[in-house]
């Protein structure tokens, strides 16, 4: 899977916000009063306010009579969000970052008889029974370790020499000893996220089948190798790799502090590269990917990118519909989103930073791209879950504890 990325120019990107758009001229009959459709989009350093009013004023001026508002969904989820709604009945009609499960799907259209839909990326892996209710922009991998060069060069530190997990504690210890801080993390929901891009490549190259027959109670967390991985995050904390402090910082707080050099690694998907470029810092930032307790490199832990749901009690379907369409398959509206958050997608290259060439070079040689979807979907609340669990370790859990709490939670969903 070779791709190249393209950046487009004056277009930021930006967490988890709602917006409103009015339906295009052949949808429902309100569309030449005008209609607004709400949606839920992903708010992020990259994917700013800004960002979204300006692609989607695009939208506006090619689709007469329709308006685009956004809503910010402030702390909570996209999925909290949305259920939020459903419950107050007052449902919005598009949402982004919100992957359908088997349980779930009913909350939402059903986009199997729109032809477009099996052209957009990973369509085929995250269909359920054959049928599609998400599509996406692209894709984007996640199992990367991006490291302050200046950093490595004073502590004496290869990265290429970087594969095993023993190896990757023995270069925080190396750092330290440098004077700098090991490895950046931070509140929200950073702190699951990174856990999981660590833990996931390790654990899924290995078993890809594990999430399948977690849900089938034929494994758990607390009898597989994700204890391993915890016992590992457990010991950087003890150790004073990971500041205990970070998790009163913001996603935002933690990028910038990477960025202005206060640590000296910072594990991210491959949307970090814009926030690098705008800093004008891609030259002084490698990467590497996730070293791991087995097969090196291992697969790269990735998902559909801006993924788009139709809400089924949208009160303009057809028109949400069209605005999704438009969205995922116009070429220069794929090409900004892509471009904001270094995203791929076959047939759409752009010239890259040094540092989006490092992490093409990674794609490239990855054996595999590990999707969480279909059967492997983990039940849903898994990430918040794993949030929790994940920073009850710097409060005094143990690596058995989360583990065992991360089980209880699953089988009390199933």
């Amino acid at each position: 899977m070779k791709k190249m990325w393209r950046r487009t120019c004056g277009l930021a990107v930006a967490p988890l916000v709602m917006a409103s758009a009015v339906a295009c001229g052949n949808g429902s009959d309100q569309a030449s009063e005008g209609t607004t459709l709400r949606v839920i989009v992903n708010i992020t350093p990259n994917l700013t306010e800004k960002y979204w009013n300006d692609l989607y004023d695009t939208y506006e001026k090619s689709h007469p009579g329709v308006t685009v508002k956004l809503e910010l969904t402030g702390t909570i989820s996209a999925d909290a969000k949305l259920r939020q709604d459903l419950a107050a009945g007052d449902p919005p009609d598009v949402a982004q970052q919100i992957t359908p499960t088997a349980e779930t799907a009913s909350l939402f259209a059903d986009l199997s008889d729109q032809p477009w839909t099996a052209r957009t990326p990973l369509a085929a892996q995250y269909a359920i029974d054959g049928k599609h209710y998400v599509v996406g922009v692209g894709e984007q991998i996640q199992s990367l370790v991006f490291y302050n060069k200046a950093a490595f060069e004073k502590a004496g530190i290869d990265a290429a020499d970087i594969r095993t997990m023993d190896q990757f504690t023995a270069a925080m210890d190396s750092l330290k000893g440098a004077g700098f801080k090991p490895l950046q993390t931070a509140g929200q929901w950073v702190t699951g996220a990174q856990f999981s891009m660590m833990a996931d490549a390790g654990v899924l190259t290995a078993d890809p089948g594990w999430t399948a027959r977690r849900t089938d109670k034929k494994t758990s967390f607390a009898k597989s190798d994700y204890l391993r991985y915890l016992e590992h995050y457990k010991s950087w904390i003890d150790k004073g790799y990971l500041d205990k402090s970070a998790l009163g910082l913001t996603y935002a707080d933690g990028q910038t502090a990477f960025l202005n050099g206060k640590s000296a690694m910072y594990i991210m998907g491959s949307y970090f590269v814009p926030a690098a470029d705008a800093a004008k810092k891609s030259d002084d930032v490698g990467v590497f990917t996730m070293p791991t307790d087995g097969a090196y490199p291992s697969g790269q832990f990735g998902n559909m990118s801006n993924p788009y749901v139709v809400v089924n009690k949208s009160r303009h379907k057809a028109e949400a519909i069209e605005f999704v369409k438009w969205a995922t398959t116009d070429p220069k509206a794929i090409e900004s989103q892509l471009a904001s958050d270094a995203n791929l997608r076959e047939g759409f290259t752009y010239p890259m930073s040094s540092l989006g060439a490092s992490v093409q070079k990674i794609l490239d040689k990855a054996p595999s791209v590990i999707v969480k979807s279909g059967k492997s979907q983990p039940i849903t609340g898994y990430s918040d879950e794993l949030n929790k669990q994940i920073q009850s370790l710097y409060t005094g859990s143990s690596p058995a504890g989360a583990a065992e709490g991360l089980d209880k939670w699953w089988n009390s969903q199933s």
